[in-house]
C-alpha cells in the first residue's frame, strides 16, 4: 500500500537542522521529493546528499525567507526539477526573546521579518501555483508559546499568533481543493535557543530544553500525518508538546 506522501513534492524552509531536517528525512523516507531551503548551503547540501544516498530525491536551494525573491526561486526550482509543488512547509523561524523593557527593537524586527513576512512571502509564491494546479497544502510551524503567553515571549508569541490568524484566514479563502495546517511544537530539541540574544532568557530556555525537550522527529511525524491524509481531509491545527510540559 502506498502512502499519501509518496511522489509528493514538498518544499521545506528551515531545513538545515531541527524540525525542518527531521521532516525532510521522514518525508523522503516515505517517498516524497523534498526541496530543502535554508541559508546554510553546506548543511542542506549535505542533507540532500544523505537523502540521495538512502535512495530518496532531494534538491537544496539556498534561501533566506526575509527575501521574497528567494522564496520565488524555491518554488520555481521545485516546479522545474519535479514539475509541481504539492506542499510548502514554512518552518523557518527565530526566537530572540527578551523583556519588552529591554527595548531590543532590532530583535523584534527580525522576528517579524522571519516569522511573519517569511511565511507571507511563501504564501505569495506558492498560492498562485496551487491555484493553477487545483491542489496544494500549506504547513506552518507555530509554537505553544502562542497558546500560553509568558514574560519575555510577547513579541515571539505575537509573531506566531499572527501566523495563526493568517493561516485561518487562508484556510477560509482556500476553497475546496487547498489545505492549510498549523503545527504548534512545545519544547523540542532544536537550535532555536541559539537565536536568543538575551543571555538570561537563552539560559532559561536551554534549561527547559535540557530537562524535558523531545525529539524533532515528533513534529515531523505530525506534519507527515497531515500531509498523508486524503485530499478531502484537511488537518488544521496540531499541538505537540512533551508530556512533562505544563
Amino acid at each position: 500500500m502506498t502512502s499519501g506522501i509518496e511522489g509528493k513534492v514538498v518544499a521545506i524552509t528551515g531545513a538545515s537542522s531541527g524540525i525542518g531536517e527531521a521532516t525532510a528525512l521522514l518525508l523522503a523516507e516515505r517517498g516524497a521529493k523534498v526541496v530543502l531551503a535554508a541559508r546554510r548551503s553546506d548543511r542542506i547540501e549535505a542533507l540532500a546528499a544523505r537523502i540521495a544516498g538512502a535512495g530518496g530525491e532531494a534538491v537544496a536551494v539556498v534561501t533566506d525567507v526575509k527575501r521574497r525573491a528567494d522564496l520565488a526561486r524555491l518554488v520555481t526550482t521545485a516546479r522545474e526539477r519535479y514539475g509541481k509543488l504539492d506542499v510548502l512547509v514554512s518552518n523557518a523561524g527565530i526566537s530572540p526573546i527578551s523583556a519588552l523593557d529591554d527595548l531590543r527593537v532590532e530583535d523584534w524586527e527580525a522576528m517579524v521579518d522571519v516569522n511573519i513576512k517569511g511565511v507571507l512571502y511563501g504564501i505569495a509564491e506558492a498560492l498562485p501555483v496551487f491555484r493553477e494546479q487545483g491542489s496544494g497544502h500549506f504547513v506552518h510551524t507555530l509554537s505553544t508559546a502562542g497558546l500560553t503567553i509568558v514574560p519575555t515571549m510577547a513579541v515571539y508569541a505575537g509573531t506566531k499568533n499572527a501566523v495563526r490568524a493568517i493561516s485561518e484566514g487562508l484556510r477560509q479563502e482556500a476553497g475546496e481543493t487547498l489545505r492549510v495546517t498549523t503545527v504548534s511544537p512545545g519544547f523540542i530539541r532544536t537550535e532555536l535557543a541559539g537565536s536568543i540574544t538575551d543571555p538570561d532568557a537563552r539560559s532559561g530556555i536551554q534549561a527547559g530544553m535540557d530537562k524535558i525537550a523531545i525529539s524533532p522527529d515528533a513534529i515531523a511525524r505530525a506534519i507527515a500525518f497531515a500531509i498523508e491524509q486524503p485530499a478531502d481531509v484537511d488537518v488544521n491545527e496540531i499541538v505537540v508538546r512533551p508530556t512533562a510540559q505544563s
